[in-house]
């Protein structure tokens, strides 16, 4: 298992191949979704993320309307003081939580609006999405946060060797 304090330079040190084998296989990305679910599983399994919750110390995702109601509905709060309280609107106008970690990880690292947690938050790490040759990018920086994505990455650029 990787360990969370040496991901950010295994990640560093892979990206150049990963990018450039993405870049190369676009075409058998595409038709990946099967291996990719596969190993999501594979990897999934192996990790446990309540040891990790890395994504929710380093990644701000980007929250829409509804996720603002069903946090605010969690919290009973109004919207707007989900909104004052919380988030900020970013550079490319999306809000966004003011702080990270993200403020409702508890030091457990369960969530304390897990059940109405943002889609976003849900989704990660994306590996188990239909069509994850739109995301490969996003996938990519992924494996700076996620030793999940991390090891998706490697044994995919493996496959495509």
């Amino acid at each position: 298992m990787i360990e969370i304090k040496e991901l950010r330079a295994l990640a560093k040190k892979a990206e150049p191949l990963s990018k450039q084998l993405i870049k190369k296989n676009k075409k058998k990305f595409e038709k990946l979704d099967n291996r990719i679910h596969q190993l999501h599983e594979q990897y999934s399994n192996k990790y446990d993320c309540l040891q990790c919750a890395n994504c929710c110390r380093s990644l701000g995702p980007m929250l829409t309307d509804r996720d603002i109601d069903k946090m605010a509905k969690a919290l009973q709060m109004k919207p707007s003081a989900v909104v004052e309280t919380y988030l900020r609107i970013d550079e490319d106008g999306d809000y966004v939580f003011k702080t990270m970690p993200c403020p409702f990880l508890m030091a457990d690292n369960y969530c304390q609006i897990y059940e109405n947690r943002p889609k976003a938050c849900r989704e990660y790490p994306h590996t188990d999405r239909k069509k994850f040759y739109q995301i490969a990018s996003l996938s990519i920086k992924n494996t700076y946060v996620c030793p999940i994505v991390y090891e998706v990455i490697e044994e995919l650029k493996e496959d495509l060797k």
